[in-house]
């Protein structure tokens, strides 16, 4: 039997173990940089499996399986534990049974992934060289995002991977499918925050204050004109507002509202100019529409930029792995990852495992409250993680 035959019995033999850890994962879902139990419960499956760890960024997990010759290569597995707060929708066993947490992101799928590879590399280790580097990572969900707390730990760090490699489910990807994406491959994303301010005033006296919901409408409107007639229209970009807060009756001006938004960008150089020409309109109208303005702009993750020779060797072996029928090219997204961070320091790859069934209804968005995967999704992860685990980098 080759290795990839053994693996893909292996992940067959593994999937269904890995189905309760998932279940009972997406059951207790934990916030971010709150991922206490999780954490504990991936300590102790890695005890279980005799593989030594360490903590990092009070819960995040590193962890070593040394193969033969562990120094001639070295490749780094992450997956992310930390759950949304939204109140999950889905009618299922394993509801969530915290009130408005939920794995909405599917980041219970790539805990249990990366922990079924690991039993999988584990049961393996004779058989392949080098030390492949297990990293269970908290916060990914909020800025400043656990990542970058895991590398200033030292996280890349003794032993240095040559390469790292991640997943995320796909939701709009057929179960059984995976897809790669050379180059940039998502955007960064920056967090806005504004507090508009004036004295308030009766409605039915505009001119004696300033208005500060006329005045947080123009300025909405205001930036997406600036930063849709600034940009490159062949770069992508997007400024969301998503909240905003002000006012509690009908005859009152607010003395203040608040606006939140968000600011995603393909270009590294552009992002920070957007960053400037925001300040600088947003201050000048609001001033000159009479208020005052309190703007932070909250800088988040970097780009993700799938390193190109790196992704094409875990491409070419997902195809040995998954048949090339199986493996696609996954599209330009404009959602972010702190993954991006690892990419800046070493060569990176992130793709994608495809987890619709559109006859059982699983076709539901990330972040949403009915998100769900076809399970059958969990054998293709632990068995393809491992197989990149074990043979990437290794010719």
């Amino acid at each position: 039997m080759t290795l990839l035959q053994q693996i893909q019995s292996l992940a067959a033999a593994h999937a269904p173990a890995c189905i309760d850890i998932r279940r009972h994962l997406h059951a207790h879902p934990e916030l971010s940089y709150q991922e206490y139990n999780t954490s504990r419960f991936v300590q102790e499956k890695l005890t279980e499996l005799g593989i030594p760890y360490q903590i990092l960024a009070t819960t995040g997990i590193v962890a070593c399986i040394e193969g033969n010759n562990p120094d001639s290569r070295i490749v780094a597995l992450r997956g992310d534990m930390d759950a949304l707060p939204i109140e999950e929708a889905n009618d299922i066993p394993y509801k969530s049974l915290n009130p408005g947490v939920m794995h909405a992101c599917g980041h219970d799928v790539h805990t249990t992934v990366l922990l079924g590879a690991a039993t999988l590399l584990q049961a393996i280790k004779t058989q392949f060289n080098g030390t492949v580097k297990l990293i269970f990572q908290p916060g990914e969900e909020r800025n400043p995002g656990g990542a970058s707390y895991m590398i200033k730990e030292g996280v890349l760090d003794n032993p240095r991977p040559q390469g790292i490699i991640a997943l995320h489910v796909h939701p709009g990807l057929e179960v059984g499918k995976l897809s790669f994406r050379k180059g940039r491959v998502m955007a960064s994303a920056d967090e806005i925050y504004i507090t508009i301010r004036s004295k308030g005033g009766h409605a039915a006296a505009p001119h004696l204050t300033a208005d500060t919901i006329l005045i947080a409408s123009q300025l909405i409107v205001s930036l997406q004109q600036i930063i849709s007639r600034n940009n490159n229209p062949t770069s992508p970009s997007v400024l969301s507002f998503c909240s905003f807060q002000g006012g509690h009756t009908t005859n009152v001006i607010p003395s203040e509202v608040k606006l939140m938004g968000t600011f995603r960008a393909m270009d590294e150089t552009w992002r920070f100019k957007a960053h400037e020409l925001i300040t600088k309109q947003a201050i000048g109208l609001v001033e000159a529409m009479g208020a005052s303005i309190d703007l932070k702009i909250d800088v988040g993750y970097p780009t993700v930029d799938n390193d190109p020779a790196f992704t094409e060797l875990a491409w070419q072996k997902a195809n040995e792995y998954m048949g090339t029928d199986n493996v696609e090219e996954t599209e330009l997204r404009m959602g972010a990852e702190d993954f991006g961070y690892y990419t800046q320091v070493i060569p990176g790859c992130f793709f994608r495992l495809g987890v619709r069934n559109e006859a059982l209804g699983i076709v539901h968005n990330v972040h949403t409250p009915l998100f769900n995967i076809d399970e059958r999704a969990i054998e293709t992860g632990i068995g393809m993680m491992a197989w990149l685990g074990a043979t990437v980098l290794a010719e």
